[in-house]
């Protein structure tokens, strides 16, 4: 199965890993997980940032093997109140996981409302580097939200 028939589309401009990634060791997958990047740096534009979002499975030994690296959104303040309608982006780590949440999901309306998460997709991915997994595996697995220390530097008050 391939990203496309899941109704997934990597967003414009994605960050994009390695179309072949190697085969790893094997090991047990015991949780599955996302992790957020910012992408770019906006010195005169306090109100877009872009994110790069990436999918990975958490072995037994404490190792994460990246699946994907293709999702990612934009996030945009504007304000007509304001003058040149700018207002600075503010956002939170909860707001920022449930983009990051939507961002894993599929694009198509259709295949969203059939499968709450491609799992048969992490699956196959999860093959391709040489893991053991099934999508009735993966779907009871932990998922876990983080993010770069970019990101959290980012997300810290100053």
């Amino acid at each position: 199965m391939s990203s496309g028939q899941f109704g997934w589309r990597p967003y414009p401009g994605a960050y994009r890993a390695p179309e072949n990634l190697s085969r790893v060791e094997p090991g047990r997958i015991v949780a599955l997980g996302a992790s957020c990047d910012l992408r770019g740096t906006y010195p005169e534009d306090a109100s877009t940032r872009n994110f790069i979002v990436s999918e990975y499975a958490m072995l037994e030994d404490g190792r994460r093997v990246l699946l994907h690296a293709d999702r990612g959104f934009t996030v945009t303040a504007r304000s007509t109140g304001v003058p040149g309608g700018v207002v600075p982006l503010v956002e939170t780590r909860e707001s920022i996981t449930r983009y990051i949440l939507n961002a894993v999901l599929p694009d198509d309306e259709q295949c969203a409302m059939e499968q709450e998460h491609p799992w048969s997709w992490l699956a196959e991915l999860a093959r391709a580097r040489g893991l053991d997994a099934t999508a009735e595996d993966l779907r009871g697995l932990p998922y876990e939200v983080d993010f770069t220390d970019k990101m959290i530097e980012w997300l810290t008050p100053t």
